[in-house]
């Protein structure tokens, strides 16, 4: 059997992505973009983590912008 790579094989490591995500902010990011784009709920959980993100901060933009 081979090896472990390094960087998998010991010590602690934070866990990042998807599984340290409060699960009521996904809920809040999918509303949100919903609600100003309409898409669909399987489009917006089909994202990307960083791009659903990135959508939510173009929408705040956009209505920043709006405001003014």
């Amino acid at each position: 059997m081979p090896a472990l790579p390094k960087d998998i094989s010991g010590g602690y490591r934070t866990p990042g992505g998807i599984i340290g995500y409060p699960l009521d902010l996904i809920y809040e990011e999918v509303a949100y973009i919903a609600y100003h784009f309409h898409w669909s709920h399987s489009q917006l959980l089909s994202l990307e983590h960083a791009d659903r993100r990135r959508w939510v901060q173009e929408i705040a933009r956009l209505n920043r912008k709006q405001d003014l």
